[in-house]
């Protein structure tokens, strides 16, 4: 392959001020190797090599592993849990000669009450068990008038989980607080049938008007009879509940793609409550020179890369240095998530600046502190950024956050050079380590990700009003002229409407369709999801 060389490239900024983005190919300055030659003359030495695509050979004359060498086990922090209060709302009725005495309904005396408790209780935990995120279900409370309603809704939980078996109506407003999240579930043959089946949408989200009139609820937030409707909605606030709020180092600052993105820093902190850790240059710089001055740091990282490069269905096409300064600079963004307590962070201006500091590239970095659970972007770009803290909590899997391309013929590729390879969670893919494309400088894998795969593919919008997303399948990964990792994405949609309705730039993308549990969570925070998948019956 072809490579052009650093001095040469074109450098075509677009209207982001500085914006190094990948779309604007911005070279580093004078890039040189840690051992102090430039980058066309350290080209020159290995260039033989890896331009005829031979691996190099993986270290063997750098001695053999030491298990004493190894780095200490950092893992990312737990989710939170999504705390779930259920209530059985009930009344009991009596009977009265000669006139209605009670309502529609299986609830009807105290052993009725104790068996659908523990119906209620069991099913919970099956829920809990296969719903795949922390969900923690708090005991089975139940409330027969509105003043015992609403000391519940007080409670420590984040969602109100009504089951409506029966009673009057000013018991669930008490339940039903707008600041929280809250879900009913009604049986129509699951168990004794309840009366709000009836009278959920008239009586209690319409108020006996046509227009809807209850806070914090709508009719998205109602179930009937399926488990499964219930444990999707639970991922779904339990992936909003984690990106609330999210703490997030931003190493050179936080910022957003072109034009279009000045405004979402802001709007991370505002819609998303995003707590946004500031990391100039000028504070990265001496930690990395502290880190490359400490020999046994040196050698446990020239350990761990060693190991990482012996490692199954793995290929070195960069040099072995490139590789170990990537291991050193991964240490160091674990320091600084560690001193800010948490377990994200992203890199701005990672096609110039951090190069010259780190004398490598973010790239392999990011894409190993993905495959341990962090969340590591490329970027800084918080128009795409929050989609995918919100798809990784929503999944419980790494995020590709990629460039994308335009649709055709029912394909779009979509590359980067960040990739995470355990894209399931699990299994490394087969990657290639080569260099970053526009620099052609460093270290970064080209993932060769799973043929066949189901995929959720988003597209946030500049403005933060309306995401549009997609299912696709994975049917290729490309070897062509762009940002390393690439696959072709088959659109399993509205080609047409996906072109027409694209927003923002960045895409993220996860292993396995989570379209209904992102659209559910964007409109708890005023967000439209514009779905363009096929749907069934749709040509």
């Amino acid at each position: 392959m072809l490579r052009p060389k650093v001095d040469d490239i074109m450098t075509t900024p677009c209207s982001h001020t500085v914006c190094g983005c990948s779309c604007c190919a911005v070279p580093p300055a004078h890039p040189v190797s840690s051992a102090g030659l430039t980058r066309r003359h350290f080209l020159a030495r290995i260039g033989a090599a890896t331009a005829a695509g031979v691996a190099l050979p993986a270290w063997s004359a750098l001695g053999a592993d030491q298990t004493a060498l190894a780095l200490p086990h950092r893992p990312p922090l737990p989710a939170q849990a999504l705390r779930v209060q259920p209530v059985l709302t009930y009344q009991l009725p009596r009977r009265h000669e000669g006139t209605s005495w009670r309502g529609w309904g299986a609830i009807q005396t105290e052993a009725h009450v104790e068996e659908e408790k523990k119906r209620i209780t069991a099913e919970l935990s099956r829920v809990a068990r296969q719903c795949g995120v922390a969900v923690d279900i708090l005991p089975l409370a139940t409330a027969q008038n509105p003043a015992q309603g609403e000391a519940l809704s007080k409670g420590p939980h984040d969602v109100m989980l009504v089951y409506a078996a029966s009673g009057d109506g000013r018991i669930l407003e008490a339940l039903v607080r707008p600041e929280k999240w809250n879900l009913m579930f009604l049986r129509h043959d699951s168990g004794p049938v309840y009366l709000w089946y009836e009278i959920v949408h008239p009586r209690f989200l319409r108020k006996t008007v046509d227009p809807y009139g209850q806070p914090g609820m709508d009719v998205n937030d109602v179930v009937v009879d399926r488990l499964e409707e219930l444990a999707w909605r639970f991922r779904a606030l339990h992936g909003l509940k984690n990106t609330l709020g999210k703490r997030m180092v931003a190493i050179g600052g936080a910022g957003g793609w072109g034009e279009g993105g000045r405004k979402a820093p802001e709007i991370a902190r505002t819609v998303w409550r995003m707590d946004l850790v500031d990391c100039p240059y000028t504070e990265l710089e001496p930690r990395l020179k502290a880190a490359y001055q400490n020999a046994d740091l040196v050698k446990r990282c020239e350990a761990a890369a060693r190991r990482y490069l012996r490692g199954p269905r793995t290929s070195l096409h960069t040099a072995p240095e490139f590789v170990n300064k990537a291991f050193v600079l991964n240490e160091v963004m674990k320091d600084l998530m560690a001193e800010a307590k948490t377990d994200a962070i992203t890199v701005h201006h990672c096609m110039g600046t951090i190069m010259r500091v780190s004398q490598t590239t973010a790239c392999l970095p990011l894409s190993l502190l993905n495959d341990e659970g962090y969340l590591a972007f490329c970027e800084s770009d918080f128009v795409v950024i929050p989609s995918g803290v919100l798809l990784h909590y929503i999944s419980g899997l790494p995020v590709f956050l990629n460039d994308p391309t335009t649709p055709h013929d029912d394909l779009v590729t979509l590359a980067h050079c960040t990739a995470p390879r355990k894209m399931d969670g699990r299994k490394a893919e087969r990657a290639r380590i080569l260099t970053h494309f526009e620099s052609d400088y460093g270290a970064a894998p080209k993932v060769e990700m799973k043929i066949g795969q189901v995929c959720t593919n988003l597209v946030p919008d500049f403005e933060c009003r309306e995401w549009v997303g997609f299912e696709g399948k994975i049917v290729g990964n490309p070897f062509l002229d762009i940002c390393r990792s690439q696959i072709e994405m088959q659109i399993l949609g509205d080609r047409a409407a996906l072109l027409q309705q694209m927003k923002g730039f960045h895409w993220m993308m996860s292993y396995g369709n989570f379209l209904r549990e992102t659209g559910y969570a964007l409109n708890k925070v005023g967000v439209r999801l514009l779905d363009v998948s096929r749907k069934e019956g749709k040509a």
